[in-house]
């Protein structure tokens, strides 16, 4: 009896070495490989890939065995060619059962041909990845013993590739029925299935290609042959033969997952073809679909095609966001949920609110538990949509998010969002957060710095002082990273240099208007009208510009030339901190009262 060689690696004080031994022929075994059309073949030359020797430490690597010559006694008679085997294949239930008996008398002379068991081996492989269990209980039939094994194999590898309980039953009963007709090398298959067990297992990453794994378990696999002691020629031998496994399990991989794609693919255009109306004209719908039996019906079939390999669930989902077709969110939700399937509803919200579907933005939130409000708020206050802004102020905001949005809404200059979300912002926020603020929203702005003059006119800090300290650090500032046209802008009006130059602007303003009139030659003398026209002469251009100003604090520049008319008209008895509302007051008080404009109560906003 022929013999065959045997690469074995043995553990020696901790050590492994690699030796060679020969061992009586055991009957042929072969696996599965890809052929060049895509199907599955019959590979001769791999055998027990990781068996395990008596003894500790050792470990059988690989077995080789040559090809059995054909003996014509065995298989005269009951050799088959392709085109008789799927005539048998299609053959009646009477008549496979009919040679089931008969194959049962003969059960010690079956034997296929190789070239029978090759293509037995395609058309089970086919019925099974399929999940024709029928077919392939009919296959089984038509095995011998070794191709029974074969089946064996196949079966329970497919294992790792279902997905859904009514596969995972179908090839439980197929295996049962393998095995009753004869199949009894567990060993084998066990050893084989979870070697690919470990291989899909592996190939799992969504960051690596197939050919990326074979390359890294390449690597891996020299790595840990350059420990072991022995031969080089049993290395590279046992080398080239895990190798050769390795490509096998991923064949079978690619070619699974290639099944499931094709399988999937028709399912999943007639889930978005029942998606698109329902997405379009979810308008129009009465408000009780969602709870009558339409939906029901529709939820039924959605689920249908999920089951059957529909994996454009989420695309579906966020269009119906987008277009704000709550009842179908709802319904995709609900088949997420019982499919265990991942949905981005963070990302859906998003979606919505920008286009302020606010129905759908609720059911998002409540039924599909959306938290990340940040994004889609900074957005809407960016972009002014005060209705998406206050309805997630309502569900509630974190502070930081509050803040952020203001920043947003300021840097776009959306007065009104600021205005409405500067009051939710707590001041211990504000107040440590000041600077960074107005210069994120300098950065951010598209030019304009509308905004920013928003928050410093209204006194945003809601304290005088600090909110023009902060202005002014800015715009003293040597940090690079501040915008220069904010810079340019604070140091401008809000600094306090700025101030001094206001003060300084208005002591040559009235130097000037008393030139005029003490030596002025027109006809008018200036000195005959009553008082308060001069003084209205002289500082009417003046209130008018703080009027239109508004807001809580006015510009440095500008209380600064207030202030000193103020001074001027009360006698030098003004304090210099004094704000713009006690300061117009002043000038008011001497003006004629039908050039008031308005009481100077109502300047804080």
């Amino acid at each position: 009896m022929e013999g065959k060689s045997e690469i074995v690696i043995i553990g020696e004080k901790g050590s492994m070495h690699l030796t060679k031994e020969r061992h009586s022929e055991d009957p042929l075994h072969s696996e599965i490989e890809m052929d060049e059309n895509g199907g599955l073949g019959i590979l001769e030359d791999i055998s027990e890939p990781l068996s395990a020797e008596k003894g500790e430490g050792s470990n059988v690597f690989s077995r080789e065995a040559p090809l059995r010559a054909k003996d014509p006694r065995v298989t005269r008679g009951h050799s088959c060619g392709a085109k008789k085997l799927r005539s048998r294949a299609s053959d009646s239930v009477e008549e496979t059962e009919a040679r089931r008996k008969d194959k049962d008398k003969n059960k010690q002379e079956w034997k296929l041909t190789r070239q029978d068991r090759i293509e037995l081996g395609r058309l089970f492989q086919g019925a099974v990845s399929s999940r024709d269990w029928e077919h392939a209980e009919s296959l089984i039939l038509l095995a011998d013993p070794q191709t029974l094994n074969d089946a064996l194999c196949i079966a329970l590898d497919s294992i790792w590739f279902l997905t859904t309980r009514p596969e995972l039953n179908g090839i439980t009963e197929l295996i049962k029925k393998i095995v009753a007709n004869g199949a009894n090398d567990f060993t084998r298959a066990a050893l084989r299935t979870s070697f690919l067990a470990s291989c899909v297992s592996a190939c799992q990453s969504k960051t690596m290609s197939l050919a990326d794994t074979v390359t890294i378990m390449a690597q891996r696999l020299h790595e840990r042959l350059q420990e072991c002691h022995g031969d080089e020629i049993l290395k590279a031998e046992a080398g080239a033969k895990v190798q050769k496994f390795t490509e096998w399990a991923l064949k079978c991989i690619e070619f699974h997952s290639r099944c499931q794609e094709n399988k999937g693919k028709d399912f999943t255009e007639a889930f978005d073809a029942a998606c698109f109306p329902l997405t379009l004209f979810s308008s129009s719908f009465d408000p009780g679909w969602a709870s009558g039996v339409s939906a029901t019906a529709i939820q039924g079939l959605l689920g249908m095609l999920v089951e059957g390999g529909a994996d454009n669930v989420n695309q579906c989902f966020l269009e119906a966001s987008r277009f704000g077709s709550t009842e179908l969110v709802c319904i995709l939700l609900q088949i997420a949920q019982r499919n265990s399937l991942d949905v981005d509803v963070d990302l859906a919200l998003g979606f919505a609110s920008h286009y302020c579907k606010i129905g759908t933005m609720e059911c998002l939130v409540e039924e599909g538990n959306a938290v990340a409000f940040l994004g889609p708020l900074m957005r809407a206050a960016e972009r002014g949509c005060m209705q998406v802004v206050q309805w997630f102020v309502n569900r509630g905001c974190r502070d930081m998010e509050l803040c952020l949005a203001l920043t947003a809404a300021t840097s776009s200059s959306q007065v009104g969002i600021a205005a409405y979300l500067l009051p939710h912002v707590p001041q211990h926020v504000l107040a440590a957060l000041s600077i960074e603020i107005l210069k994120a929203a300098g950065e951010r702005s598209s030019g304009s710095l509308d905004g920013v003059a928003f928050l410093l006119h209204s006194d945003f800090l809601s304290d005088p002082a600090a909110t023009y300290a902060v202005a002014d650090s800015i715009a003293r500032s040597d940090d690079e990273a501040v915008a220069p046209e904010l810079k340019a802008f604070l140091k401008e009006h809000w600094s306090e240099a700025a101030f001094s130059e206001g003060i300084s602007s208005g002591q040559e303003h009235y130097v000037n208007f008393m030139r005029i009139l003490r030596r002025g030659c027109s006809p008018i003398c200036l000195r005959d009208l009553p008082l308060p026209l001069v003084i209205a002469i002289a500082y009417l251009p003046l209130y008018r510009e703080c009027v239109k100003a508004g807001g809580r604090l006015l510009p440095q520049r500008l209380r600064g030339q207030l202030l000193e008319a103020a001074s001027r008209l009360g006698n030098g008895l003004v304090d210099r901190g004094c704000q713009g509302k006690e300061l117009l007051a002043v000038l008011e008080h001497h003006l004629p009262p039908f050039l008031i404009q308005s009481p100077s109560t109502t300047h804080a906003p």
